[in-house]
């Protein structure tokens, strides 16, 4: 029984031997490690709060004034972007305004095509001869390519 009891006093005094030890080289790095992040994230926070000017009691005329420039800087900075942005913009909407006037000089040129064959065949106005095309019974005369016509218009077929 007494050897029973040295060997446990034997066993203790290692684990104590072992909680005693002083800690890794890894252990104290990571420690110095996560203690100057958390004062870099104390202190980014405390110059955040002042950039938002919360936080402007205590200090001087000069870091009010560094802070004020800085501030400006910023300001240009996004100022710029912005109007980057609105040139882009700009441009977008002008080249979509001339593939639309592009698009409104072939219509135009269409009716005309249309006007001058209703001229010809004394239909009347370009829609009541793309009407009467579209609604006869009768195929177009093929010589007078007005089925091609309307099919290049892509126009719609009249439901009754």
């Amino acid at each position: 029984m007494q050897q029973v009891i040295e060997r446990h006093d034997l066993h203790s005094g290692r684990n104590l031997d072992k909680t005693n030890q002083p800690q890794s080289v890894e252990l104290q790095l990571e420690n110095t490690t996560c203690t100057l992040l958390s004062k870099e994230i104390v202190e980014k926070t405390h110059e955040l709060r002042k950039m938002k000017g919360e936080e402007l009691q205590g200090l001087n005329v000069d870091e009010l004034q560094e802070l004020e420039q800085l501030l400006h800087a910023s300001l240009g900075r996004v100022s710029k972007t912005k109007n980057e942005i609105f040139i882009k913009e700009i441009s977008a909407l002008k080249w979509k305004r001339d593939k639309m006037m592009d698009e409104n000089q072939q219509l135009r040129q269409m009716e005309n095509l249309l006007n001058v064959e209703a001229h010809l065949l004394g239909q009347g106005q370009p829609s009541e001869l793309v009407t009467n095309i579209c609604s006869s019974a009768d195929p177009p005369h093929q010589d007078l390519h007005t089925s091609d016509t309307s099919l290049r218009l892509g126009l719609p077929y009249p439901h009754d």
